[in-house]
């Protein structure tokens, strides 16, 4: 462990309640200097509650913040920011109409005499930030023209311009390249030795593991313990945040797999992927596994009809079929649940039965209007088949769980009857309570009589879920697997190119 014993920051007994909902319960945590503080728990635990509080963002109803000392109380995110806390969000909060350089110095923009902006020394001063994390775009791009994970990096170099004392990473990694992972971490191992402390927030235990020196775990907004990561386990921290253990075992199940549901032949997409050929059966989960860039989405798109094939063949019960729409796929009995359930599988201002019943609202007209009593007939079934927690059909997506939001949009799919249900990257952004409802879910769904195709890049999950597993690199399949066959060294091999 590092850091010196007394903590840069401390938070004393922060009590925090919402209408009907206490969020914290007097939580204790202190942060060292120099030192990576992972703070754990399962959505709804409280913890972005906190990191909320630190960044004053909210105002605690009880308890106590301590600074280098002093007690502080932030009423903005500004004035945390000015006091050397700097929160950087998993929501990114960039003003997309703006540079990237006006994003990074918001709100302290250099200036000039007479107020005006210093344009050279905000650019030259961008740049700086830039090359430090190796971004490969310009001060002046505009925000809302770069992708996810450049955005990702535009809201951690807001974090560099500040003299910071404690800087909170909320889930950094879950728009990143693994390259880009390597920078952030780079990165955080410069504000540890400079003595900053540093609190993490993240859903990837190999992540916590391989950075954090410390670990506090919350469940229920109450504080349940602080353990070095050096002397603990996985096991025991996940304990610790569901209060119970869970199965990371591989797959060993036996499966009776019916007839092919799904088949494709020499399948390309241009530069995408090129000659795919693999089959799914009723009853079993295809798992593939692949790094960025490999073509593994861009296969699921276009056996849902969003791209279209340059070359080969798509067979559903051994028949070759046209799928050039969505409207073609669902007929065929495809879905999607895509990799971005917020910005591709919700409709985040709506409600969980209009989310859940959005794609056959045709179906349930009676006349020129909705039945609302079959749109709740459809929520009520599904709501309980996955376990969907919700105060009601009423509450707005955007307010559940990342497990809840997940279960919503696959029970919007599963609405549709389908016969093939393709789910990417399941458990992304999921808490690892959440994770394993998910996976169990759909091992559920394969049993009872789905063809699934499982998308991830998570090596457990794959070889957790899958009956078996297709491997991709560069576009291409390079190896096939059962289960019994795969391990870890053998999936990295072949998403390596070492087929």
């Amino acid at each position: 462990m590092t850091g010196e014993i007394t903590p840069v920051l401390s938070v004393k007994d922060v009590v925090k309640t919402f209408p009907a909902v206490r969020a914290l319960d007097g939580v204790t945590l202190d942060i060292r200097r120099g030192e990576v503080h992972a703070l754990l728990g399962e959505n709804g635990a409280g913890k972005s509650t906190l990191m909320k509080i630190l960044a004053g963002m909210f105002t605690p109803d009880s308890g106590s913040i301590t600074l280098d000392g002093r007690e502080v109380a932030p009423k903005s995110p500004l004035e945390a920011k000015a006091l050397g806390i700097v929160l950087i969000h998993q929501e990114l909060s960039l003003v997309e109409e703006l540079t990237v350089a006006e994003n990074v110095f918001l709100g302290a923009l250099p200036r000039r005499s007479f107020g005006f902006v210093d344009w050279n020394a905000l650019h030259r001063q961008t740049a700086e930030i830039l090359r430090r994390l190796n971004c490969d775009f310009a001060p002046t791009s505009i925000v809302g023209d770069l992708s996810i994970a450049r955005k990702q990096m535009v809201e951690i170099a807001r974090a560099l311009t500040v003299d910071a004392k404690v800087v909170i990473f909320d889930e950094p990694t879950a728009s990143l390249t693994d390259q880009e992972k390597l920078v952030l971490f780079d990165i955080i191992a410069d504000l540890k030795a400079a003595g900053v402390g540093i609190v993490y927030i993240s859903h990837r235990m190999e992540e916590i593991f391989r950075i954090s020196d410390r670990i506090t775990v919350l469940r229920d907004g109450a504080y349940r313990g602080t353990l070095d990561t050096a002397a603990t386990s996985e096991a025991e921290v996940t304990r610790l945040m569901i209060g119970r253990s869970l199965d990371y075992s591989r797959n060993t199940e036996t499966v009776a797999a019916g007839a092919i549901v799904l088949e494709t032949r020499g399948l390309s997409c241009g530069d995408l992927f090129q000659d795919v050929s693999f089959s799914v059966r009723a009853g079993e989960v295809v798992g593939f596994s692949g790094l960025i860039g490999a073509g593994r989405s861009e296969l699921a798109e276009t056996l849902f009809g969003l791209r279209r094939p340059t070359a080969g063949a798509i067979l559903i019960d051994g028949a070759e079929v046209s799928v050039e729409t969505p409207t073609n796929a669902i007929r065929h009995g495809i879905s999607l649940v895509p990799e971005s359930r917020k910005e591709q599988g919700l409709v985040l201002g709506m409600n969980c039965r209009d989310n859940i019943t959005l794609p056959q609202i045709d179906a349930l007209r009676r006349g020129p209007f909705l039945s609302p009593a079959a749109e709740l007939d459809i929520y009520d079934s599904y709501q309980k088949r996955l376990s969907i927690r919700s105060p009601g059909w009423r509450q707005l997506v955007r307010n559940l769980s990342g497990g809840n939001q997940q279960k919503i949009v696959i029970g919007k799919w599963l609405a549709m009857k389908p016969r093939l249900l393709i789910v990417d990257e399941p458990t992304r952004g999921i808490d690892v309570g959440s994770k394993a409802e998910i996976h169990n879910l759909i091992r559920e769904l394969a049993r009872g009589g789905y063809a699934v195709i499982v998308i991830s890049s998570e090596m457990p999950e794959i070889l957790h879920v899958s009956d078996r597993i297709v491997t991709m690199y560069h576009g291409r399949v390079m190896r096939e697997f059962t289960a019994a066959e795969a391990n870890e060294d053998s999936l990295v091999q072949a998403i390596s190119g070492l087929n």
